[in-house]
């Protein structure tokens, strides 16, 4: 091979092992921040980890800083899922330009949709936190519209997870048949993110499948296959 070939074939190879370093850290931040606020910062507010909309939305209206962090944390998913999908993206679409593409789409569009949950937090926190609207709103009137806000975050998150889930699929769908990550990994990851999509949507037809143990099971498959993810690509990168 020429040595220009051969400069090239290097550099080609510390680009894509850079955009999988990058797509790895972006995803593993995503899965750190993400347990923590749940921890931290959204239990008793987000009512995504609770079916009561009456008991989140009266937390919410005496949460005021904890609903501006949850919107300000919204936001720097976003970041990092732009980036996530972004690399991913440059990575993989020689592979499929089709997938790929369209995959990056439907990611972008679910971290709209994540923004759209932080929006509600912002709002939420104004209606706990902002003295016009005692003014404006009686007791009822304000719980009401807190509750809205909730309803927002849920089916804004609920859509972003079935989208994301989806683009997630095609992106362990263009590893597999690259051979880039061992095919463990990208064989579970395409059988977890459709999992995910599968049973979100099946659930609401099917409302025995809303049992706490296919929530957890689906959401355990899931994390299992982002945490593989993330750190083979920060740790090994991709193969030649």
């Amino acid at each position: 091979m020429p040595k220009e070939g051969i400069a090239l074939t290097q550099l080609n190879s510390i680009e894509r092992h850079q955009l999988a370093r990058i797509a790895g850290v972006a995803l593993l931040l995503t899965i750190v921040i993400g347990i923590a606020a749940s921890i931290f910062i959204s239990k008793g507010i987000d009512i995504n980890l609770s079916a009561d909309i009456e008991a989140t939305a009266q937390n919410m209206l005496a949460a005021e800083s904890r609903l501006m962090a949850k919107a300000y944390l919204g936001v720097l998913m976003f970041c990092l899922e732009a980036a996530f999908c972004v690399a991913l993206y440059l990575l993989l679409r020689r592979e499929g330009p089709f997938l790929a593409g369209w995959s990056l789409f439907a990611s972008l569009a679910a971290a709209v949709l994540v923004l759209l949950g932080a929006v509600a937090a912002a709002n939420a926190s104004q209606l706990a936190g902002n003295a016009a609207f005692s003014t404006l709103a009686s007791d009822s009137q304000r719980l009401l519209l807190a509750g809205l806000q909730a309803t927002n975050d849920y089916t804004s998150f609920h859509l972003s997870i079935i989208l994301s889930s989806l683009a997630k699929a095609g992106f362990f769908y263009l590893f597999f048949k690259s051979r880039l990550i061992p095919l463990l990994i990208s064989g579970w990851g395409i059988f977890a993110s459709l999992f995910v999509a599968t049973t979100i949507v099946a659930r609401d037809f099917v409302p025995a499948l809303g049992h706490m143990a296919v929530t957890m099971s689906f959401m355990l498959s899931n994390l299992l296959a982002l945490a593989a993810l993330s750190l083979y690509l920060i740790l090994k990168g991709v193969r030649a």
